[in-house]
């Protein structure tokens, strides 16, 4: 990896004092609900983006989410925290994605459909794990927001960008330009940020999960499958789609649950 983004990472603002407050409510084994319903009101953004999830027809909860106690009550205290960091990472973050040919909004949205596609696949293959991955799969391209500085930085857009546009291996043309893959380098920034090892494990490992430690290597497969099937560059392409498939079969995975949630995936996004 770059020095350079090496450096970068190291002199990322600290986590907000709202979500450093939801982190210990979730390690609280006596914590409840209503406690974290009672940390998030006091974060405008965090409350906007959870209403606005909430209320996405890829969840289909049915009726309209209105405030903060709904939102944690249907989601449950991992997917709120999950949400709430993952929001706030990326505002932490200056998102220029112009390397990668999408726009910040488009990058954001590209990242909640890797996370709703994890969730509505492996909640028919484990439901704890589900949980686990939702949080990784919705921050695992974090990285991709220090590539793009470095490369606008080298003035290397116009190349960059070329290769990425036609590329069936982003994390090989990463590499070529940073030294790192993006999951290498996401891994490195939630490194600094304090969170557990095996959380930064999986996403390290996520673009060569033969190489993942046993521990995680279950986890780092089907983070490298969900952005397989929604890559930066042509989600949910047919192309993109069978990969995914491909990966998911060589695994041992029953691909019918995966097809079952892409579907689901794609059909709800387009309305």
């Amino acid at each position: 990896m770059k020095s350079s983004i090496i450096d970068s990472i190291k002199s990322l603002p600290p986590l907000s004092t709202t979500i450093m407050e939801i982190n210990r409510i979730y390690a609280d084994e006596n914590s409840t609900i209503k406690d974290m319903a009672k940390a998030i009101e006091h974060d405008p953004m965090i409350i906007a983006n959870i209403l606005k999830i909430a209320n996405s027809p890829l969840y289909g909860f049915g009726r309209e989410i209105k405030n903060a106690a709904q939102a944690v009550s249907l989601f449950g205290m991992n997917m709120t925290r999950s949400i709430a960091i993952g929001n706030s990472i990326k505002k932490l973050l200056n998102v220029d994605m112009q390397p990668y040919c999408i726009t910040s909004e488009e990058f954001a949205k590209i990242s909640s459909l890797q996370a709703a596609l994890m969730f509505g696949w492996y909640k028919k293959v484990d439901r704890r794990k589900a949980e686990d991955l939702y949080l990784a799969a919705f921050l695992q391209e974090t990285g991709k927001i220090l590539i793009a500085s470095e490369v606008i930085q080298n003035d290397e857009t116009i190349s960059f960008a070329s290769e990425i546009e036609n590329s069936n291996n982003i994390a090989m043309v990463e590499k070529a330009y940073s030294n790192a893959t993006c999951g290498e380098v996401t891994a490195l920034v939630f490194k600094h940020w304090g969170f557990d090892s095996n959380f930064i494990d999986m996403i390290k490992y996520s673009d060569n999960p033969a190489e993942a430690p046993d521990s995680v290597r279950e986890y780092s497969t089907a983070l490298n499958i969900v952005k397989t099937v929604v890559p930066v560059n042509k989600p949910f392409s047919d192309m993109a789609i069978n990969f995914g498939l491909k990966k998911a079969a060589d695994a041992g995975y029953d691909t019918a649950l995966l097809e079952d949630a892409i579907s689901h995936i794609t059909d709800k996004s387009e309305e």
